[in-house]
């Protein structure tokens, strides 16, 4: 199978996500009903379609693909496959900046899809991965436990943060929040896939740009650098176009994990090493993983439903052991 054509097969697998998984959840809707503002009526149906479920999918399509595009990225430029958002501390900043926002009515300010949320989120994502960068700037690097325990600390340290704060915020008013800290797509609107396609699109679009140099500097920056790689605007721009994906799903779906590690691992072992490969595909595989684990949640639990953070977690977690452990027991 040719390069194009393993794109494509993930392009389909995404395509039939985006077809089958609206139809999913605890009411049946009916085929004829949905699409019968075609012939000028509104139903029930075609409303809990095309205003809920539809820009659901579609959120956990764009911020699954963001997460999953932002981790390849990531585990090039550190050269450590357990590299991505959640492990680095960038998703727990984000986090933590948009919960600022949320929470707190004086740091509120919307203008049009746009607000606070959004921008606390870039910061807290900054900040995060600032401190990471700052760690492999050192004199000799840092090594991946180093990187790793200061990511997962970052991680804690935003999660003691936002539990601090829940402490001063009424019990009425954290229920509304209480979905969104477990990172879950259920308040999905069209107002809100928006605001991820505004923030997450030009941060993937950065990544892009850089495919052509991740492949000579996944062999090393030496090896990088003799090939005419500037390693340093690529580890820059790699960095800004990460924190920009990441908090823009943060702002949005709140903490998700993992989905950065579990697709970018599995779109390599389908496709291979080649970045200009595995960058689009990890966009496409990690979307059709989040909106499968997203309408799984919907599924199994019927009438209820399960945080699709809960399920990357459970998934994600023996696998970031199981790496974790192979890389411990390597030379």
């Amino acid at each position: 199978m040719t390069k194009n054509h393993k794109i494509y097969a993930f392009l389909a697998v995404f395509a039939v996500c985006l077809a089958v998984f609206p139809w999913i959840g605890t009411e049946r809707l009916s085929f004829r009903e949905v699409f019968s503002f075609l012939i000028g009526e509104w139903t029930a149906d075609g409303m809990i379609f095309f205003q809920i479920r539809l820009p659901r999918v579609l959120m956990g399509l764009i911020a699954g693909g963001a997460l999953a595009m932002a981790g390849a990225a990531l585990q090039v430029m550190f050269r450590n496959p357990l590299a991505e958002p959640w492990t680095l501390g960038i998703a727990g900043g984000a986090s933590l900046g948009a919960f600022l926002a949320r929470a707190c009515p004086f740091l509120w300010f919307a203008l049009g899809p746009l607000n606070t949320s959004q921008v606390l989120a870039l910061l807290g994502a900054g900040g995060a991965l600032s401190l990471v960068l700052s760690l492999a700037r050192r004199p000799g690097g840092a090594g991946t436990q180093t990187l790793l325990l200061a990511g997962v600390t970052i991680g804690v340290i935003s999660g003691g943060a936002i539990m601090v704060i829940s402490g001063f915020i009424s019990p009425w008013k954290l229920a509304e929040f209480h979905r969104w800290l477990l990172g879950g797509l259920d308040a999905a609107d069209w107002r809100s896939v928006g605001t991820l396609i505004f923030l997450a699109v030009p941060g993937l679009a950065i990544l892009a740009m850089q495919a052509r140099d991740y492949n000579p500097l996944g062999l090393g920056e030496e090896m990088a650098a003799g090939q005419g790689v500037d390693v340093a605007r690529v580890r820059r721009w790699t960095a800004i176009g990460a924190g920009i994906a990441s908090a823009g799903v943060a702002a949005v779906a709140g903490p998700v994990g993992f989905v950065g590690l579990l697709a970018p691992h599995a779109v390599r072992r389908i496709v291979g090493p080649d970045m200009r490969t595995v960058l689009p595909c990890s966009f496409l595989f990690g979307g059709a993983l989040l909106a499968a684990c997203d309408a799984a949640g919907r599924w199994a639990a019927s009438p209820l439903e399960v945080p699709v953070g809960a399920l990357t977690a459970v998934l994600g977690g023996p696998l970031f052991l199981w790496l974790l452990a192979r890389r411990r027991q390597g030379p």
